[in-house]
């Protein structure tokens, strides 16, 4: 299938051909017919994109701020190659989508879909899209799909409004007249509102009068704090929603100077944020930012886990916002014609964005069209259509085919390149969304680029895979590759429950061929950096026990963060601390007996301590640490034994007192 994407580093757009998604639990799988190019969101990742380095930095400092406290603890190294590895990876673009629904979760939410429906969706410039089920609505009879195409941008409108909780009668000023403000405009006066328009450019103040509203503009030097007394009378006016997007106050300072008492300022777009008190303090202005599409949004419980919230305790999700745009549009109180400026095919996705990066020309609501063809029940993504062939040549020579599941940064940064050096037959590389598999897969040297995962286990050719998903993956794909005799690579963790532990062992203890055993190995790679290597071997004639002492200066790891769920992470001593359990047995040679884990405060965080005692009498004590400083040392690892102490710090320096000839080793 073909979708739209762009590069981070140096914003070009591509349309490439990608493998279908896959359907997921929860979701629905959607046949694109039109989707809505979002001039602002999408124009600010294209100059995003296109800037330099020193541009990119400035517009973003929060993230410089990342770098530095990475370079810090990880060093300048490692810091450049995860930097340069973030900017490389395409970025799908687009949220305003239209299409049939092939397939998925069809009673979702309560709405009883059938394959076949429009359905609109915060879905991506993409012809086929897996869009979880609670940010999509079905399109109405009398919405043609060009219409219905705007309703993620009116939602964004109409989530301001509800902020802003206006009256019948009362006056509001909507700064920024883009395709959100003039949806605002009309919006605000479907609610009984008199509005007046404020931008720099005439043809959008044309068309705001259009819609009912009065406007200033501010290309003809016409001051729009003057026209807002003039417009609500001199009482000053009740409300003020900024649907602009520029780094400036001035949008919010105006906005104060504009409102009444008590009035409401909110920020629907993107403004500067150097507030005046005085400005607020003597009229006691609220101001409120207004996020997205309404409640639910980023919300992992609602959008991916299909968790509704209760109609009575919220009225207006982001789903019930778009239903309410959509009927909007039905009843003709909202008419979204006279936004659309231009059309172009898929194929011509590139013309378009040079439109809005480099041409004079004039353009608002910019239509991607796709072609579908006759609905077929049959037409859902599958077989082929879920796999393209990438470039690379086929390696018959290498007796070792792999197959690789996932393609996250791990993999990129170093799974990929270690992989890559073994001279291995690359066959297949598996991704859920198909765009990061086939960019690494391209990158690297695979031959083909995947959503569907049986196709590797059920290809003969591939005979060793690579486990590089979410963790609580990991038990399914071993399973499946152990039954189709084939070694296994899997990251850490091996799996999440005693219960898949049990099911594995048993499965290798099936084998009575052992000429023909296949390998498990589970990615616990500390154990070979080569300080550690180096210390194994000061270790090794040690016949005394040992006191090992590890402190893990993890840092915080919002609660929401996929690892922190426990049936999909399985939390992070599992998902994370596992490397150093592994480490501690690798370097005391011995058997772990027991072990204790305190945790820290009410016991529902995650920062640790672990003890634990091996069958040769050695000590061991994990320090796992969410609450420390980003400036200290990420990992430090100490060993006393036999009168003698080895201290390693962040796998960079290793020291050695009371060692004969060993003092230091610095990589």
């Amino acid at each position: 299938m073909k979708q739209v994407l762009q590069n981070l580093k140096t914003g070009e757009i591509e349309v490439a051909d990608l493998p279908g998604p896959e359907q997921k639990a929860g979701h629905l799988l959607i046949r694109t017919r039109v989707s809505l190019i979002s001039a602002g969101t999408e124009r600010m990742l294209l100059e995003f994109g296109r800037a330099n380095m020193l541009n990119k930095a400035r517009r973003q400092p929060e993230k410089v701020r990342q770098v530095v406290d990475k370079v810090k603890t990880d060093g300048l190294l490692p810091t450049i190659e995860a930097v340069r590895t973030k900017l490389d990876q395409p970025l799908p673009v687009g949220y305003c989508n239209v299409g049939e629904l092939l397939d998925g979760d069809l009673d979702a939410g309560g709405l009883n879909y059938k394959r076949g429906d429009r359905i609109v969706s915060n879905g991506a410039h993409a012809e086929i899209v897996c869009v979880p089920k609670s940010i999509c609505a079905a399109v109405p009879d009398e919405v043609s799909d060009e219409e219905a195409s705007f309703t993620a941008i009116g939602a964004i409108g109409l989530q301001g409004i509800r902020l802003a909780q206006p009256t019948i009668g009362e006056f509001f000023v909507v700064t920024g007249l883009g395709l959100i403000g003039l949806l605002t405009i009309q919006l605000l006066i479907a609610n009984g509102c008199r509005v007046l328009g404020v931008d720099y450019d005439s043809r959008k103040c044309d068309l705001a009068r259009q819609f009912g509203a009065e406007t200033v503009d501010l290309s003809r030097n016409e001051d729009p704090v003057a026209g807002a007394a003039v417009f609500a009378g001199g009482q000053g006016v009740d409300g003020v929603l900024i649907t602009a997007s520029t780094t400036s106050s001035q949008p919010v300072h105006q906005a104060a100077q504009m409102c009444r008492k008590r009035g409401r300022i909110i920020l629907v777009g993107v403004a500067g944020l150097q507030f005046k008190r005085s400005d607020f303090y003597e009229k006691e202005l609220t101001f409120q930012v207004s996020c997205s599409y309404g409640p639910g949004r980023y919300d992992p419980e609602y959008e991916e886990k299909g968790h509704d919230y209760p109609l009575g305790f919220v009225r207006w999700t982001e789903q019930r916002n778009f239903q309410a745009i959509l009927d909007l549009m039905a009843s003709r109180k909202l008419d979204v014609k006279p936004l659309i400026s231009h059309r172009f095919t898929i194929e011509q996705a590139h013309q378009a964005y040079d439109l809005m990066a480099q041409s004079d020309e004039w353009y608002l609501g910019i239509i991607l069209e796709y072609q579908t063809g006759p609905f077929s029940s049959a037409g859902k993504s599958s077989g082929a259509a879920n796999t393209v062939r990438l470039p690379a040549a086929a390696d018959e020579g290498s007796t070792i085919t792999i197959g690789l599941l996932g393609a996250g940064n791990f993999a990129a940064r170093i799974l990929l390149p270690a992989i890559a050096d073994t001279g291995c037959r690359l066959k297949t590389i598996v991704s859920a969304g198909g765009i990061s598999g086939t960019h690494l897969g391209k990158k690297f040297g695979f031959e083909e680029s995947t959503t569907d995962v049986a196709r590797v286990f059920s290809d003969p050719q591939i005979n060793a895979v690579f486990i590089a998903t979410r963790h609580d993956t990991h038990a399914d794909y071993i399973v499946k590759a152990l039954r189709a005799k084939k070694h296994v690579f899997v990251e850490k963790p091996l799996c999440l429950t005693v219960e898949e532990l049990d099911t594995i062992s048993g499965l290798l203890a099936e084998s009575t061929d052992s000429a023909n055993q296949p390998i498990l190995m589970v990615g616990f790679n500390r154990r070979f950096a080569p300080h550690i290597e180096k210390l194994k071997k000061f270790l090794i004639p040690v016949n005394a026990p040992k006191y090992i002492l590890m402190t893990i200066n993890a840092g915080l790891i919002p609660a929401t963060h996929w690892t922190q769920d426990p049936a999909i992470g399985g939390g992070r001593i599992i998902g994370e601390a596992c490397h150093f359990i592994d480490l501690y047995r690798h370097l005391t040679g011995s058997t772990i007996v027991s072990g204790s884990i305190d945790v820290l405060g009410d016991g529902s965080g995650d920062t640790v301590s672990m003890n634990l005692r091996s069958k040769d009498g050695s000590l061991g004590i994990i320090q796992y640490l969410a609450n420390g400083s980003k400036s200290f040392p990420k990992e430090r690892l100490e060993v006393f034994c036999a009168g003698r102490v080895l201290q390693l710090d962040n796998f960079r320096v290793l020291r050695g007192f009371g060692w004969p000839g060993f003092k230091k080793m610095h990589l």
